[in-house]
């Protein structure tokens, strides 16, 4: 097993064009922007990407979302139950070790991101929480985001009936324009836990170049997001010969007018690492 024994930061700068890239369910669904009105794509979504793209790449994954089952089961229980290994050791004691290291093996988003498996029962229980050695942060904005509304409207009835309900108004939003600025690392510690390999680092990395492929919807139109350009920095030890905060402020992105319409409006400045050169990829 060729586990991965370097660290390794990336950068991502994505655009959005007429599209919701992260709806806030707390607020009518509204693009996510926190207290400077700067735009902001939750941690949580683009993991829930990373794992669409493994998935279509044919990597075996363990958090599937419905529309996107590759196998029968309808639950995380039930996909864990379904591994025979797995399944023994839920019904053991003091297995968690072995427990975590045959999930890992088994499920490419588990020895990535980590997992809580925690499944009541007497007899086939367990709680078992694997840390995993990808971290994503929170995409932010590069300048404050303007949030577009309209009002929407069904052409027909749901149900029979002379008057049309209430359910057939409603609210959209889109961001008219935004470029994005995603950070994330790979910790070698927590690698050679999960053993997690230079090999899924290299499918990471591909995922990363083509993130938004098949992910079109009707908030998020085919081409509406983009992703420009991934930044890839591989350490030459473990720890690294700087910190990640370092290494993701090296890449400093600014608008070159007053109100930037597309990517062409803004420049990119890659500050010098001694000793650290990142690997450049365009977007797909």
């Amino acid at each position: 097993m060729n586990v991965l024994d370097h660290k390794i930061d990336f950068t991502v700068i994505l655009s959005v064009s007429k599209a919701n890239p992260n709806g806030d369910p707390l607020n009518g669904n509204r693009p996510r922007q926190n207290y400077d009105g700067y735009g902001e794509i939750s941690d949580v979504a683009i993991k829930r990407k990373i794992r669409n793209r493994l998935q279509d790449m044919g990597e075996s994954i363990f958090v599937q979302s419905n529309d996107r089952r590759s196998d029968s089961y309808e639950s995380l229980r039930d996909r864990a139950e379904g591994n025979e290994e797995l399944k023994k050791l839920m019904k053991g004691k003091g297995m968690g070790e072995q427990f975590a290291q045959e999930a890992c093996a088994a499920w490419m988003d588990v020895r990535s991101f980590g997992q809580v498996f925690a499944f009541k029962g007497e007899k086939s229980g367990v709680s078992i929480g694997v840390r995993g050695p990808v971290s994503i942060h929170t995409a932010t904005s590069v300048a404050p985001i303007d949030i577009t509304s309209m009002q929407i409207t069904k052409s027909v009835n749901s149900e029979s009936g002379k008057e049309r309900g209430s359910d057939t108004m409603g609210m959209k939003h889109r961001v008219d324009h935004g470029v994005y600025v995603l950070n994330g690392s790979i910790n070698t510690q927590l690698a050679e836990k999960t053993n997690f390999t230079k090999e899924d680092a290299e499918k990471l990395k591909q995922v990363l170049v083509s993130l938004f492929e098949n992910d079109a919807s009707s908030a998020r139109p085919e081409g509406s997001m983009e992703v420009h350009k991934v930044y890839w920095w591989e350490h030459s030890s473990k720890l690294g010969q700087y910190s990640s905060a370092k290494v993701h402020r090296s890449i400093s992105i600014k608008p070159t007018t007053e109100e930037p319409k597309a990517f062409s409006d803004y420049e990119i400045h890659v500050a010098p690492l001694d000793g650290l050169e990142p690997e450049i990829l365009d977007g797909l």
